[in-house]
């Protein structure tokens, strides 16, 4: 396809060739539709949020300072638009980014974008000890089907092993093990309530490679057996 521009600069690219690719107007309606999600700042502030940490509504509404109808209502069309994703733990519902190209891309330009906008005063090797100790606890709490030793933590967070476990205590009144320890156990509760998983699979998906080890640790918590646990409820 041929196309002259009304007013000839000498320029000798391809002009037809963009004038093809404009046409297509299909083509930019997908990446429209997209910039339109992400265009309400309270929207691209909770999808941000996903990025980093898997969250429940009462969560993302207390560090968005959202209403829970309102971070509802943009989670749902999120979801709709297959940006982030959901799993239900017994009542409770928890969202994260989606794994999907679009969305690993989105948030590289996320980020990019806020940097340009609003370049951070704070590298990530200056965030004080409190703060890192967020995103530790964050971490432990999307891998709680792995066994991650202090060792790895202070290397992936660039923090030194004993101002993490003092941090730790300090933020959350216990030690790292005690503390994620229970939220173990809680999750291992609810998939015994809630799902038909066996209780060598639910041993597994909360970090334990013996179930009689898991099955030790939840007396130990619970008072009961996993078998009782279960049976009870």
């Amino acid at each position: 396809m041929s196309f002259i521009l009304p007013h000839d600069h000498g320029e000798k690219e391809d002009v037809a060739k963009i004038y093809t690719e404009l046409s297509e107007s299909s083509s930019f309606l997908p990446a429209s539709e997209l910039f339109k999600i992400i265009s309400d700042s309270s929207r691209l502030k909770i999808l941000w949020l996903l990025f980093h940490r898997e969250e429940c509504v009462i969560n993302i509404s207390a560090l968005t300072e959202m209403s829970s109808p309102a971070v509802s209502h943009h989670l749902g069309i999120l979801k709709n638009a297959g940006l982030i994703e959901s799993r239900r733990c017994g009542k409770e519902v928890y969202y994260k980014a989606a794994d999907s190209e679009t969305s690993r891309h989105l948030h590289k330009i996320t980020e990019e974008m806020l940097e340009i906008a609003c370049p951070s005063e704070k590298t990530p090797y200056e965030k004080t000890p409190e703060e890192i100790i967020e995103d530790v606890h964050g971490y432990l709490l999307s891998h709680l089907d792995k066994r991650i030793s202090i060792d790895s933590l202070s290397r992936i967070f660039l923090i030194n092993k004993t101002t993490l476990k003092e941090a730790f205590k300090r933020v959350y009144g216990t030690s790292l093990a005690s503390h994620i320890n229970v939220h173990r156990m809680e999750k291992a509760a609810s998939m015994l309530d809630v799902s038909d998983k066996s209780i060598s699979e639910i041993s597994r998906s909360v970090g334990f490679a013996s179930q009689s080890r898991f099955s030790e640790a939840f007396r130990k918590h619970f008072g009961v057996s996993p078998k009782d646990y279960r049976k009870n409820h």
